[in-house]
């Protein structure tokens, strides 16, 4: 083997995908100092290996770390390691072409001599050239593990081409490599700006990385071990540090798979959510690693976005990536490896709710509403999620009965032959139970869950059923509730008679003619004079809600059924005034729909001066 002095041009061919290296493959620069520690750390990785089936090789005792070293005056920054080294060849070989990976070669090497090292990371060959996205010049000094293997430097601008020549200055095994840094690259010889790097991209490495002396990785990959020999204090450590957090995980879930994919998952639930009032919409959570390497912190499209409030790690040797290890490309890929963890987390909180419901409750109550837009966005999940809601209900603290329910236990707790799980919408528990809908519920009985979450009635339509029930809101009109097991009021006045009944049916749908689809006398009220029921298939007051707030010009013309209670006083003498009263007849007549209206939650027909203007005529009359 030649001792003399080499010098190569790059072709041009070459030149073109060098300058795509440097100029368009990886989206920020800094990304150099992964590629060149990842480089380091897979040099280690085959020396290890060699050492073990090699039984010649000399071990002289050298650390496997990564050792980081600048000089500001020089303005150099060397990355240095005691692997597995390169001989004139390999030089020529791995850094001469683009592209040609030393480590692919190696892994297939291994593989067909039956052997697998784990932790090789880099396998496309081209990430030694990032350094040149912030080098002017880069010497790699090397020296092979193999016995009298001579000392090399290679040398390059990155443009040109490349020379090699003998070197004492290399190291005893290993390679070191020497960026003199362009004139726009000096952050990169800030201790701060390199130790923020290292723990950003490569923190998880599994060799200690050195700047001047000083270790910078000091946080083991604890998703790659056994979860026996983990302590409760060591997830809490790791979440605080991965999640950038104070507070405790809640939840966690630690596991790995083979298949369809191999991967390993550490994922946490914090306490708090953190898109509560007062704080915007967050990026994904779970890191994107590869071999213990960062890929991304926040990949968009790996996990369901609704799954976007866990934090934690997902680490796969098998990960489709793309020549800059930055995107992943294989979207069928990527899919199972988001269906696989979108399981194993369904399942985890299935469990816990079961082992310890008051504090799955407390989850429900920061984190429901993510459940809530998984069911709306991930209709191929609604199902699972389902078991997962829980709500209020119109039985909610009684006969220890939980503050929330589930759906299941909805059922449990239904009448026999019931065949609707029935809810009802507001923006609070006291708006809801003043409800006149919720009257003939009470009185027979029935359970109504309560809907207090701006989504929840889109959820509910979007589930439609559950357990073969259909979902059914109380404030539907036309509902066959049955006779109430409670008299009708608690002064039990009879109801009107057939005269008086259509009377006053005529009479309130000639006043409330273009406001009412329909007036009709029921059994459903106990207590109110009236409500407001909405058809079949009219707009929720919710969804009208939102409609408004999307577009401040939505018109809202849906008619409402108006059911009157006829055993109630205000009824009885409403139609004793039809036919000698009908102005002041009328005038009541529009409050009390506007009443309905109001405390079904629906938005009111008029201006509240129309409304003050009424009520003051009924005062006066009053009076007189």
């Amino acid at each position: 083997m030649s001792s003399q002095p080499e010098s190569h041009e790059f072709q041009a061919e070459i030149r073109q995908l060098l300058d795509i290296v440097v100029h368009s493959l990886y989206t920020e620069r800094e990304i150099f100092l992964r590629e060149l520690i990842s480089n380091a750390s897979d040099a280690m990785e085959k020396w290890r290996h060699t050492l073990a089936i090699e039984k010649d090789a000399p071990d002289c005792g050298l650390p496997l770390e990564v050792r980081i070293l600048t000089d500001k005056e020089k303005r150099t920054l060397t990355i240095e390691d005691h692997g597995i080294g390169m001989t004139r060849d390999n030089l020529a070989e791995h850094l001469g072409t683009i592209a040609h990976s030393g480590t692919r070669r190696f892994l297939e090497a291994a593989k067909s001599a039956g052997k697998s090292p784990e932790n090789v990371i880099g396998r496309f060959g081209v990430g030694f050239y990032s350094a040149f996205m912030v080098a002017a010049k880069v010497e790699v000094f090397t020296r092979s593990w193999q016995t009298d293997a001579e000392g090399l430097l290679w040398s390059s601008d990155g443009a040109t081409g490349y020379r090699i020549e003998p070197s004492e200055e290399a190291p005893q095994r290993g390679t070191r490599i020497v960026l003199h840094l362009k004139e726009d690259a000096a952050e990169f010889l800030e201790a701060a700006r390199i130790e923020s790097l290292v723990k950003t991209y490569s923190n998880y490495v599994g060799f200690p990385i050195l700047l001047d002396g000083k270790r910078l990785n000091e946080v083991e990959a604890l998703w790659l071990k056994p979860k026996s020999e983990i302590s409760e204090d060591e997830y809490k450590a790791f979440y605080q540090f991965a999640a950038k957090a104070w507070d405790e995980p809640f939840y966690h879930l630690h596991f790995s798979a083979d298949a369809p994919i191999d991967l390993n998952a550490l994922i946490f639930v914090p306490s708090r959510n953190p898109e509560a009032p007062g704080f915007g919409r967050i990026d994904p959570g779970v890191a994107l690693h590869c071999r213990k390497i960062l890929i991304d912190n926040h990949p968009p499209h790996l996990l369901p976005e609704w799954m976007r409030f866990l934090k934690g790690v997902i680490d796969s040797q098998d990960l489709p990536l793309n020549i800059s290890r930055e995107t992943m490309q294989d979207s069928a890929l990527v899919r199972k490896i988001g269906d696989v963890i979108a399981k194993r987390v369904i399942r985890m909180l299935e469990s816990a709710a079961k082992a310890d419901a008051d504090k799955y409750q407390t989850f429900h109550r920061e984190f429901g509403i993510f459940l809530r837009e998984g069911i709306l966005t991930d209709p191929t999940r609604a199902a699972s999620l389902a078991p997962l809601l829980r709500f209020e209900s119109s039985l909610s603290g009684k006969d220890d009965i939980p503050a929330q329910t589930s759906l299941d236990d909805y059922l449990t707790r239904a009448r026999e032959g019931q065949e609707q799980i029935f809810h009802l919408s507001g923006r609070s528990r006291s708006e809801i139970e003043a409800s006149p809908c919720l009257e003939a519920f009470t009185s027979r009985g029935i359970e109504v869950l309560f809907l207090t979450g701006e989504i929840d009635e889109m959820v509910m339509d979007s589930l439609g059923e559950y357990q073969g029930k259909k979902l059914t809101s109380a404030a539907r009109a036309g509902l066959d509730l049955g006779d109430p097991s409670e008299p009708a009021t608690e002064t039990d006045q009879p109801p009107l008679d057939e005269t008086q009944t259509e009377s006053l049916i005529a009479f309130l749908t000639k006043t409330l003619d273009g406001k009412v689809e329909r007036v009709a006398v029921g059994t459903r009220l106990t207590q109110s004079p009236a409500a407001a029921l909405l058809p079949e298939q009219a707009m929720t007051p919710a969804m009208r809600r939102m409609m408004r707030a999307m577009n401040p010009e939505f018109k809202d013309d849906t008619k409402v059924e108006l059911e009157i209670n006829p055993r109630h006083p205000l009824i009885h003498k409403l139609a004793g005034a039809v036919p000698s009263n009908s102005e002041t007849a009328a005038i009541v007549a529009e409050q009390l729909f506007e009443n309905a209206l109001s405390a079904a939650g629906m938005e009111r027909r008029e201006t509240p001066q129309d409304s003050v203007s009424r009520i003051n005529a009924l005062m006066e009359k009053a009076l007189d």
